[in-house]
């Protein structure tokens, strides 16, 4: 029984009468978590505002309520989910998410200025990818260079979710959050194929087979993702463009539409044995290219449901992850994990603004808000599946992504807040004629307006 289906059967045994029968049943355990589970949202999405007054991110209390009632701290949420379920919530959140992000580009806006996305995603996201594997070749002499580049392509991309009070901080210049939040809306995209080619390097390397396979194979999975993204996205789009123009469709029928597109694009992409992710990427950017962003309504929709899913996924890596990290405590890991947040990140994006006049303060902001998030939890999962399939094992991998991410969640949540008011109080005795002044349209995305994105606009 898949996982959804254990959802719809949990409901549906909560709506029965309470016959005899019903009161002497065993509570299970999916059904206590979901239970669980179910509560934490509903206290943080009362609770958000004032919890982002103290800088507690949405990432950042899932993740440590669900180590406290997880497994490892009180005992309240023990799964009764195997990993393949997991691993199904997952891509289902990922790909919804990486769907609307592509969705939601608007070619016109970015022509608009691209010089800022377009350094950080075409010299700052390469030089994160090649100074990242440097660094876990040098601190992990035994393993070999799979290994490195696999680490380094699973922590390069950016999530704006773990830092909000600045991606959406009025008083932090407009051209500044813009590039950063097209970073973040785009890098995980660019990732993905990259992934899934160094999983398959690394695992050959592990198991030592033959040398071109693991290139074939996962180009393979990249050319038919290709082939289904561009062509599902065009023609989803262009049907629902032709629908919104002769009044055929409803605001509500789009919503319900767009996201089922986006699982049609992955699920069909996997069914052909395609990468699901590349595919969704391709396939949102088609559709925004073809709708010319005309279905924003239907496209916010997908973000919401792709935004609630991983909510789930940040529980189950508190719960999961977070503590067995102390416990098999690996000084390594962990050293990794704060270079990657620091040098990997801040040195390429300081050569990336190389030119541009940026201030100093402006770099140092930058190169810090590289948070990683949730693509690198699903990146994580998809490796331990994939070793899990060829029977090896990558502990090490897992402890050292796992450290970055905890770290990331907890250090970019805290210093979110305060980092905003410390740069636009610098900023205030700033000429307006500075380079992070100049005026260009911010991106629409609702995700990264959520729960307390208006935190400075309140006071």
């Amino acid at each position: 029984m898949n996982f959804a289906h254990q959802i719809c059967w949990t409901l549906l045994n909560c709506l029965k009468p309470r016959s005899t029968k019903f009161k002497n049943r065993k509570v299970t355990k999916m059904e206590t978590g979901i239970v669980i589970l179910l509560a934490l949202i509903v206290v943080y999405t009362i609770l958000g505002y004032a919890l982002g007054r103290v800088s507690i991110t949405m990432p950042m209390f899932f993740v440590i309520t669900g180590a406290i009632v997880g497994p490892n701290g009180l005992g309240w949420l023990s799964f009764g989910i195997d990993a393949s379920q997991v691993e199904t919530l997952t891509e289902l959140t990922l790909a919804l998410l990486l769907f609307a992000d592509a969705a939601t580009l608007n070619f016109n806006q970015v022509k608009d200025d691209a010089q800022m996305p377009g350094r950080l995603l075409g010299i700052g996201f390469p030089l994160t990818l090649l100074t990242g594997a440097l660094v876990a070749y040098l601190l992990f002499p035994i393993e070999k260079i799979g290994f490195a580049l696999l680490v380094s392509a699973i922590l390069a991309p950016t999530d704006a979710a773990l830092g909000l009070p600045i991606f959406n901080n009025p008083h932090v210049p407009v051209r500044i959050r813009r590039a950063l939040n097209v970073e973040s809306g785009l890098n995980d995209g660019l990732a993905t194929p990259l992934v899934t080619l160094f999983i398959a390097l690394a695992l050959e390397e592990i198991a030592g087979g033959g040398k071109q396979y693991w290139a074939l194979s996962a180009v393979s999975e990249i050319a038919i993702a290709a082939v289904v993204g561009i062509t599902l996205g065009l023609v989803g789009g262009w049907l629902f463009a032709q629908a919104v123009h002769k009044n055929w469709t409803s605001s509500v029928a789009r919503q319900i539409g767009n996201p089922a597109l986006a699982l049609l694009v992955f699920f069909t992409t996997k069914a052909l044995g395609g990468n699901g992710f590349v595919a969704v990427f391709v396939g949102g950017i088609m559709f925004a290219y073809i709708t010319r962003n005309v279905l924003h309504d239907a496209i916010e929709y997908t973000e919401v449901t792709g935004t609630f899913f991983s909510l789930f996924v940040w529980t189950i890596f508190g719960a999961v992850i977070a503590i067995p990290l102390m416990q098999d405590f690996n000084p390594m890991a962990l050293l990794y994990a704060i270079l990657s947040l620091t040098v990997v990140r801040m040195i390429p994006v300081a050569i990336a603004m190389i030119g541009t006049r940026l201030r100093k303060d402006t770099l140092l902001m930058m190169g810090w808000l590289g948070p990683r998030g949730l693509a690198s939890v699903v990146f994580l999962i998809m490796a331990n599946e994939a070793a899990h399939a060829a029977q090896v094992e990558i502990g090490l991998l897992t402890a050292t992504v796992g450290w970055t991410i905890l770290l990331s969640v907890l250090l970019h949540g805290f210093s979110a807040l305060p980092l905003a008011n410390w740069y636009s109080h610098r900023l205030e005795s700033a000429s307006p004629e500075i380079p992070e002044m100049l005026e260009v349209s911010e991106p629409k995305s609702l995700r990264r307006k959520a729960f307390h994105a208006d935190l400075l606009d309140r006071k």
